[in-house]
């Protein structure tokens, strides 16, 4: 079985979380945090940047390493690390999603998350402000 290794940004902007929603693949329509395959040679840093650039169009800068998470799908392995993140450079449009939303820690659980996401829910629960 295969292994996938990932980042997810978890980009903050005025005590909200970007949510992004899967428009291709075998989660599409469920709500997952944007970012995607480290490539070789690549820093986690660095993917994560590229990543949000070719989904989001903008420019990111990862401010902490939030959590390291590991999933088992029925397909594949997937290992994430995933940092918290703020805008730095343009505004998110949608490339690679159907839909975004800045959620508050109390619409966190509002919309349908992808599996392994759902570990990131319950981190932002504990960590996040009021």
């Amino acid at each position: 079985m295969k292994t996938l290794n990932v980042v997810a940004a978890i980009i903050k902007k005025d005590n909200k979380i970007l949510a992004t929603k899967r428009g291709y693949g075998e989660f599409i329509n469920m709500w997952e945090f944007p970012g995607g395959k480290i490539k070789k040679d690549e820093s986690k840093e660095d993917a994560l940047i590229r990543e949000i650039r070719e989904e989001l169009d903008c420019t990111i800068k990862p401010i902490k390493f939030a959590l390291d998470l590991e999933y088992q799908y029925p397909t594949f392995y997937l290992k994430m690390s995933c940092f918290e993140a703020v805008i730095t450079e343009g505004t998110p449009r949608l490339l690679e999603h159907n839909d975004a939303r800045w959620l508050s820690k109390e619409e966190l659980g509002t919309v349908n998350w992808i599996p392994a996401d759902i570990k990131i829910i319950e981190y932002l629960k504990e960590t996040m402000g009021d």
